[in-house]
């Protein structure tokens, strides 16, 4: 009879492990009082999924998820709630007096492989002060599912050519360039806002070697901006691909659709699309000529499972 007892408490023990959980309260009530913190606590490299579960408030902090923290889950109850932010600014000078520049602005740092945040805001507060990240993706198979983005120029950098990232019912607002990188992300069913004073949604550094940059799948695209002042894109480097798919443009989208960074080169290598959008923003026939409306042949290769190379990102286990 002990020894039965023994082996279902081993067994329960097990079930445990196999998924860790862990609370982050500023009121001391979790088992963390800093996001960070949290993270410190993840077992490198673990299989397992480890769980932090954030209680609203205001988290004001710079957080890093190094590469060893794998599989983590951040879960908030509310992204209006539940805000992790930080404020330096590409022109901040550091303790030995040299510039951040752009990559070392992030609120938040994702290399963790297999990283995921629900009902989260990612933040940068720093203001309308040139480049300012709120979140720095470097990770594979990275997810954000009813997340909120928060900044002005440079919002999300998607920064590893060849990773693949997936946001689902997020709201991104920023300026300039404000969704940028070499990395292949797929944006399904997101809000994507346009705050006065900028000019360009996407700045992709696809590489020649890389099928997929971003690709936009149902959703919308508005803003405060003035009427026909936003481009969708403009390429960071020559091989740039965006593809816009079913989404709704708003009238704040330029009738060129698209800019070629002063660069007429780019017209030859860059890759935008588009294919049935709607809405005032949305102008075949006013786009610059080197732009492409996809056939409905062609748009059979915008599969998630195509674009994401087989990974399914599915929120499986909430």
């Amino acid at each position: 009879m002990k020894k039965i007892v023994f082996i279902i408490a081993m067994l329960a023990s097990f079930a445990a492990g196999a998924q860790q959980r862990i609370t982050v309260a500023q009121d001391g009530s979790g088992n963390y009082r800093t996001v960070q913190e949290a993270i410190n606590a993840v077992p490198d490299f673990s299989e397992k999924v480890t769980k932090i579960f954030v209680k609203p408030g205001t988290y004001k902090e710079r957080i890093v998820l190094a590469r060893s923290k794998i599989n983590v889950f951040i879960i908030g109850g509310d992204a209006a709630t539940t805000i992790l932010t930080w404020d330096d600014y590409a022109s901040k000078t550091d303790s030995s007096g040299r510039a951040l520049g752009t990559s070392r602005t992030a609120s938040f740092y994702a290399y963790g492989a297999g990283f995921t945040a629900t009902n989260i805001t990612f933040e940068n507060s720093s203001g309308p002060i040139g480049q300012a990240l709120a979140i720095y993706v470097g990770a594979d198979r990275a997810r954000f599912f009813n997340c909120r983005f928060l900044g002005f120029q440079d919002t999300i950098l998607t920064n590893n050519a060849g990773d693949r990232e997936y946001y689902y019912n997020c709201y991104i607002e920023g300026t300039t360039d404000f969704i940028f990188g070499p990395a292949t992300a797929l944006f399904e069913k997101c809000k994507i806002f346009c705050k006065k004073g900028g000019m360009y949604i996407t700045a992709a550094s696809t590489p020649d070697t890389v099928k997929y940059g971003y690709v936009f799948l149902g959703c919308d695209i508005s803003g405060s901006a003035p009427e026909n002042s936003f481009h969708l894109g403009r390429p960071w480097r020559p091989f740039a691909k965006v593809v816009f798919i079913r989404c709704n443009l708003a009238s704040v989208v330029k009738d060129l659709g698209w800019h070629n960074w002063l660069k007429p080169g780019n017209e030859k290598t860059a890759y935008y699309a588009e294919y049935k959008n709607t809405g005032p923003g949305f102008q075949p026939d006013k786009r610059v000529a080197w732009s492409h409306q996809l056939t409905d042949d062609e748009a059979k290769a915008y599969t998630k499972t195509q674009i994401l190379k087989g990974w399914d990102p599915a929120l499986k286990d909430k």
